[in-house]
């Protein structure tokens, strides 16, 4: 019995019994879930046959290992190429859990579960939601980092789309060339600015890839409507191109109009192949180029900058939540910043969009109450002329202040916020002072990867004496201070984006609002209890993610039909029921 597959990747429905019949990611998949092209998808000219379960096997989206069960491993020519044994998912995860815990090295287990995804997906992610706490450090911050770095020694299968400088005026032929046809979701990056590590060139690939693992996992968006993408225009990083094992092209960086034609073709490109819904996620470009894709793209398509607008709006949550904790409002604080790059301003462009809608101020006048230091001291009006465009509208009248300590004792803030990238820059002295002015200062060291904090969460504890709330970006553990347990916060991007990005698909959002983003901060901020309140938390556990994103894309879609932004219509009557019959469920199918 030959078998067809399908251009797409999916096997025809006479071979196997697809038994995903619940809602997909977006709510528009077919009956076959993920696996069944549409009829507009046969693009590529050609087919091949399976002619035996070897191939089935191979195929990280049907192998189920041994999973397969005495019918299947007859129907579909597996037999004698599995051991005799059947052995459950359940099984199979409690084994690969005990494999992954006995490697020392967090890399090492990075590259397991990066294998472990190319082997069996489903099991992949079945894991991965199983363990989020566990496992999120592993495939996203801080591991993700290191990986990075690593990345063209630990290379091996391609997981997504690399188009650089040679495919310039070939890139909708490269779209062509990904197996996938229904993508809805693509996350891009070109590498300058990994985290806080700086230009990793090629090699940033790890970036696209985890995030896409979460929104799987986290948001419930189906892995074969993902699509991670690297533009490679060069790297100026010397170590790389002196690298012999180095992935990417070995030039200095690409910049202006080169550049720019090359993002302007891709983005054509994505429109062209992928339709007018496709949600392009930035990650990790550098502040000159981040701010310019976005202000130049987000009325023409369905951009994100999760640099510049996904940390601003989890971080907005955090501080939502911690007023509870504080007490008063957001127009009450006096927020300062340490870093005015893509995270810094755009947290304190939403922070002051959400005091401006709830108090009814002038958004010029929500900003006073905002402060930013960069690498020359506080930015006030004397330095007007020599900002760059996006560092103005925080140049408020004030005496200059030439480094941070200055700015705290000037400023007198009641929040601290730390996106510099720069390690341990929140010294004793600067804590100290912060609870010097505040009973309950707040302290959120939120650059990444963990070396990058701005200070640690027991430093933070410490030298406050355990009267600071604190967050972070990377997780840290539970503190002991005089008795006392402090579980940290984590301000980590995945609590929204996944959330975020299923609620824009499955409403058919068209174009991203500001107001979306303010809804997703307050979404996540009312999933905080009063339990985890009393543990010292201001974000909810990540054990309760999947619930959580629902929640999210709920009250996203809500949003965005409310502002006529939404095409798929009717409007369903319960928003958070749709969204969770919408996510991806990683179990195991039956096939016939």
């Amino acid at each position: 019995m030959e078998s067809t597959l399908k251009g797409m990747g999916g096997y025809d429905e006479s071979v196997l019994d697809l038994n995903d019949k619940a809602g997909v990611g977006g709510g528009v998949g077919d009956i076959y879930g993920e696996d069944k092209a549409t009829e507009d998808q046969c693009i590529t000219p050609w087919t091949f046959s399976v002619a035996s379960g070897y191939s089935l096997m191979r195929d990280p989206h049907y192998n189920k290992g041994l999973a397969f069960t005495d019918q299947e491993r007859d129907a579909y020519y597996l037999r004698g190429l599995l051991p005799p044994t059947v052995m459950s998912q359940e099984l199979q995860l409690k084994k690969v859990l005990q494999n992954l815990r006995s490697y020392e090295v967090p890399l090492q287990r990075y590259v397991a579960m990066m294998e472990l995804q190319e082997r069996n997906r489903r099991l992949f992610y079945k894991l991965l939601i199983d363990n989020v706490e566990e496992l999120l450090p592993i495939v996203y911050t801080p591991t993700v980092g290191e990986a990075c770095q690593k990345y063209g020694g630990i290379f091996n299968r391609p997981q997504g789309l690399f188009i650089s400088l040679k495919e310039k005026g070939r890139i909708l032929e490269v779209f062509k060339n990904w197996p996938e046809k229904g993508i809805q979701v693509i996350v891009v990056t070109d590498g300058e600015r990994i985290l806080g590590l700086g230009d990793l060139g090629c090699q940033g690939m790890g970036i696209p890839v985890g995030k896409l693992s979460l929104y799987t996992a986290l948001g419930g968006v189906r892995p074969s409507v993902c699509l991670p993408i690297t533009i490679d225009v060069g790297t100026n990083n010397q170590k790389l191109l002196d690298d012999e094992f180095y992935i990417g092209l070995k030039q200095k960086r690409a910049t202006g109009q080169e550049y720019a034609e090359l993002l302007e073709e891709f983005m054509s490109a994505v429109k062209q192949n992928y339709g007018e819904k496709i949600l392009i996620q930035f990650e990790d470009f550098a502040n000159h180029n981040a701010f310019d894709l976005l202000a130049k793209y987000r009325t023409t398509h369905l951009v994100f900058n999760d640099d510049i607008q996904g940390t601003a709006s989890v971080v907005l949550a955090g501080l939502v939540s911690a007023l509870k904790v504080i007490g008063g409002s957001l127009k009450d604080q006096t927020f300062l910043f340490l870093g005015a790059g893509e995270a810094g301003t755009g947290i304190a462009e939403l922070i002051a969009l959400e005091i401006s809608k709830k108090s009814g101020t002038p958004i010029d006048e929500a900003r006073k109450k905002i402060w930013l230091v960069d690498s020359k001291g506080l930015i006030v009006s004397s330095r007007l002329e020599s900002l760059q465009q996006f560092k103005r509208p925080w140049a408020h009248e004030h005496e200059p202040a030439k480094d941070l300590i200055e700015a705290v004792n000037a400023v007198k803030p009641t929040v601290l916020i730390g996106t510099s990238g720069a390690g341990r820059a929140f010294t004793q002295e600067i804590v100290e002072t912060m609870a010097s002015l505040n009973e309950r200062p707040l302290i959120m060291a939120l650059s990444n990867p963990t070396s990058q904090a701005e200070c640690t969460a027991e430093e933070a504890y410490t030298w406050t004496k355990g009267a600071a709330i604190f967050a972070s970006g990377s997780p840290f553990q539970p503190v002991e201070y005089e008795g006392k347990k402090f579980v940290p916060g984590q301000a980590n991007n995945a609590y929204i984006f996944p959330g975020f990005g299923l609620g824009l698909i499955m409403s058919g959002t068209v174009r991203v609002h500001d107001d979306m983003l303010l809804t997703a901060s307050e979404a996540l901020a009312a999933e905080v209890t009063e339990e985890n309140y009393a543990a010292g938390l201001i974000y909810p556990p990540f054990t309760k993610i999947r619930k959580i994103s629902a929640h999210i894309a709920a009250n996203v879609a809500a949003k965005s039909y409310e502002l006529g932004l939404a095409t798929h219509l009717p409007r369903p009557k319960d928003l958070v029921k749709y969204a969770e019959s919408c996510m991806y469920a990683p179990v195991y199918r039956n096939y016939r």
